[in-house]
């Protein structure tokens, strides 16, 4: 049995070069409680369709890496237990054993590079966790943003994190992180987190153009494309820093640590917010998979578009 394997939809819009959006799936497994967690699975797909794009929703079922997942296998993992947090370490591991996996940042941009898809949606990325200059503990979706061609739309780094410390890393290993209309970082549940965004956007055509640009440059990883959610659906910064910091301790004080950190953290913040901060994620994360629709049609336009010039 192959390895990869793509659903025929998934498929024959790459092969007509039709835009697809890649989508991970610890958001169903790791980061909401069931119903919501398929729920809104179902809800980015159906955003993604609307706007004339096909979603890849990725995981690793039955020891292969499934890109595009059936009504059925969605709602399998929506409720299954023990499903694996897959990142770059452990992917192979998941396939060599069959054990199913839901596919983190690092993990999903590596599996929609090899399906052949360049543009990625989720709620947020990972990053330098507080403290990391002691913990070392350092998200590997910032390598794989490094290293993978894959833009990744998203509302920021999760709030919970050191997200200066989050800019500094993705600068020093040339990774474009680019403002959507904003020229401040947005902080996942809050549209600013008091950072400036190190650049700034204000089309899907123009990021396209310097996705094409980067690429065709030979520049090698991905490029991280801020969304700031909604401002109806934001928890403004200030209440939210009192959650986190109220989270983070609980987490502290039940010795929970390495990736069972955010999740724990998340469902802590859903209870701590009476589920206002789920509510926000949900919206962000549909926001962001509206914009990655948009950026892949873009994307496949300018691939049929003649270069300049013989180098580019």
């Amino acid at each position: 049995m192959p390895a990869l394997q793509i659903a025929g939809e998934v498929r024959d819009a790459l092969a007509e070069h039709r835009p697809v959006v890649a989508l991970e799936t610890t958001i169903v497994t790791h980061g909401m409680p069931y119903p919501e967690n398929v729920a809104t699975a179902r809800s980015l797909e159906s955003e993604i369709r609307t706007l004339g794009a096909v979603p890849a929703t990725i995981a690793v079922l039955g020891g292969a890496i499934r890109v595009g997942l059936s009504e059925s296998e969605l709602d399998s993992l929506a409720t299954a237990r023990d499903v694996l947090k897959l990142s770059r370490n452990d992917l192979a591991y998941a396939l060599a054993t069959g054990k199913p996996g839901a596919t983190t940042v690092a993990a999903t941009m590596i599996c929609a590079r090899l399906a052949g898809i360049r543009v990625f949606a989720t709620g947020g990325i990972g990053g330098v966790h507080r403290g990391a200059e002691t913990t070392f503990d350092i998200s590997a979706d910032l390598e794989e943003l490094a290293r993978t061609p894959v833009a990744v739309v998203c509302a920021g780094a999760k709030a919970l994190l050191d997200l200066p410390k989050t800019l500094e890393y993705l600068e020093t290993h040339g990774v474009p992180v680019v403002g959507y209309r904003t020229s401040e970082f947005p902080a996942f549940w809050s549209r600013s987190s008091g950072l400036p965004a190190p650049l700034r956007l204000d089309s899907t055509e123009e990021i396209a153009r310097m996705l094409d640009l980067k690429w065709s440059l030979g520049l090698e990883g991905g490029a991280m494309i801020a969304n700031p959610v909604d401002a109806a659906d934001e928890i403004p910064a200030a209440g939210m820093s009192g959650y986190i910091a109220a989270a983070v301790a609980d987490a502290a004080a039940r010795g929970i640590a390495g990736k069972a950190v955010t999740p724990f953290i998340l469902a802590r913040l859903v209870e701590i917010t009476g589920g206002r901060s789920l509510r926000t994620n949900i919206a962000l994360v549909q926001s962001n998979a509206r914009l990655a629709a948009e950026l892949a049609s873009h994307c496949c336009a300018m691939a049929g578009r003649p270069r300049r010039s013989t180098y580019f």
